[in-house]
């Protein structure tokens, strides 16, 4: 029988309810995460859209900075959406000077690059290794990624070929908020990474 992976959804500030209800209907077990030790208890992590320096601050005041990178390194799968692809990602275009982030992923993202609030909008996105069609890709003051290193995949493109999602190894990362449509596949696909991961290191 498969184990049932633990997921932790980062909980500093973004939309950390709709991840948990989306990685539970997902199959996954979910937990929030603030603190170091929660942390260092779960299989896998989730960090959700937000205010990317706002939760750079944060996580630097909560202490979970440096334990989140060690935890990246050693090889726990991370999926960030929005503001979690500009926490993934090694550099910032637009960003705070004093901003940091966890990195992982060889891209550099431009912040907020498809506009203010206002300009949000949806999309058919066509994400490889996923069944069932396109997902709806909810876009509210999104990161797009702007270039990649040899290592990163790249999973999905507008129809002008921004790059708006990619996966380096056990790290995911999407310009978009899948835990808003009710669509649990890309959900899914990320449990998927962390029971592999999981099963690997038994």
């Amino acid at each position: 029988m498969t184990p049932i992976p633990t997921v932790g959804v980062l909980a500093l500030q973004g939309d950390v309810r709709e991840h948990l209800a989306a990685l539970r209907a997902a199959g996954a077990e979910a937990v929030t995460v603030r603190r170091p030790q929660e942390l260092a208890a779960v299989d896998g992590l989730v960090i959700p859209g937000g205010e990317s320096t706002t939760m750079s601050k944060l996580a630097v005041a909560f202490g979970l900075l440096e334990p989140l990178r060690e935890r990246v390194r050693a090889g726990m799968p991370v999926y960030g959406s929005c503001a979690g692809m500009i926490m993934l990602a090694d550099k910032i275009l637009d960003g705070r000077d004093d901003q940091e982030t966890v990195g992982g992923i060889d891209m550099t993202v431009r912040r907020n690059a498809f506009g203010r609030q206002n300009e949000s909008f949806e999309a058919a996105v066509e994400v490889a290794g996923i069944d069932g069609g396109p997902v709806e890709g909810v876009f509210i003051r999104a990161p797009w990624v702007e270039s990649t290193g040899a290592g990163v995949e790249t999973l999905a493109t507008l129809g002008d070929g921004t790059v708006v999602a990619v996966r380096q190894g056990h790290l995911l990362a999407t310009s978009f908020h899948p835990e808003l449509t009710g669509d649990q596949r890309v959900h899914a696909l990320f449990a998927e990474m962390v029971r592999g991961a999981s099963a690997g290191s038994r």
